[in-house]
């Protein structure tokens, strides 16, 4: 399923009806933010998990259309969570488009997640109209994946075209 690059208008919000979501914070409070927020905008299936561990047990046993992280988190952090997913070989769920929620927006460690085969960003804070922003450019896109000796993921060339911070926008400048 796959959104309209435009707003998350009314077409959005019905094809987020059939989006699955994973929200993985140890913040409880950040997660029910977001679980509302998605709700929102018409997703009617948000599940939580409050680390690494639970949200891996999600994705084995359930299927998945997009995963929203925290970056940092212990003891395992949002960037570990990327790089096991992005296994290709060791799971079924290696495709599966992820929004980095983080306040680093720094070049260095932006592009540390993206190389570790992030989609998006999301920068704390945030409002509605960024989450709406990164739900709109990860969903609308399918990205190619690359595969090489040392990575797998969204292709890192690739220009977001609406990016969901000013920061993203910078850094679709550097590349």
């Amino acid at each position: 399923m796959r959104l309209e690059r435009t707003d998350i208008g009314q077409t959005g919000m019905d094809t987020l009806k059939g989006i699955r979501v994973l929200v993985v914070d140890d913040n409880a409070a950040l997660r029910g933010l977001l679980r509302v927020s998605l709700q929102a905008f018409g997703c009617h299936t948000v599940l939580e998990a409050s680390c690494v561990d639970q949200a891996l047990n999600h994705l084995d046993s359930t299927p998945i259309d997009l995963i929203i992280t925290d970056w940092k988190m212990t003891p395992r952090d949002g960037l570990d969570l990327v790089q096991t997913i992005r296994r290709p070989l060791m799971n079924g769920y290696s495709r599966v488009p992820v929004i980095m929620l983080t306040a680093y927006s720094d070049t260095a460690r932006m592009r540390e997640a993206k190389d570790a085969g992030v989609n998006e960003f999301l920068v704390k804070p945030f409002t509605a109209e960024r989450l709406a922003g990164a739900l709109v450019c990860v969903l609308a896109e399918t990205p190619e994946f690359i595969t090489t000796d040392i990575f797998f993921g969204p292709d890192r060339r690739s220009v977001s075209r609406a990016p969901s911070s000013k920061t993203s926008l910078e850094i679709a400048a550097h590349r």
